[in-house]
């Protein structure tokens, strides 16, 4: 499911995604403290999401549960990147990450068995 959302959605459904299934209520409450947002704002965010078909409202307590997984979100906006900063070319920003100086060790032995598990 392709479903193009904005930062501010992103939260939202960072929230559900940290916590499963979870009153509107509930999200309003952790993005004032988070972020500061009103209930009004977050409401009018988690209607967004829901008529883009990333979360579904499940009655009764206005229960919000993701229809979109964080993997999906994060695959759009990868390529969404790839393709507008790298001209398509996944190599250009593996080469672009791997060229930063200061990848830990920790980091720099993740990828090599990312590239060690493509083979």
């Amino acid at each position: 499911m392709q479903i193009k959302l904005f930062d501010s959605e992103l939260k939202i459904m960072d929230v559900i995604w940290k916590n499963g299934d979870i009153t509107a209520k509930h999200i309003a409450e952790i993005l004032k403290e988070q972020v500061g947002w009103s209930k009004t704002t977050t409401y009018t965010l988690i209607k967004r999401c829901i008529d883009k078909g990333a979360i579904e409202r499940i009655e009764p307590n206005f229960v919000c549960h993701a229809l979109v997984t964080i993997e999906q979100a994060r695959e759009l906006e990868t390529t969404q990147l790839i393709n507008k900063m790298y001209d398509g070319a996944p190599d250009l920003l593996v080469a672009s990450i791997l060229g930063r100086e200061n990848l830990s060790p920790k980091e720099i032995e993740r990828l090599k068995k990312l590239v060690n598990n493509l083979k």
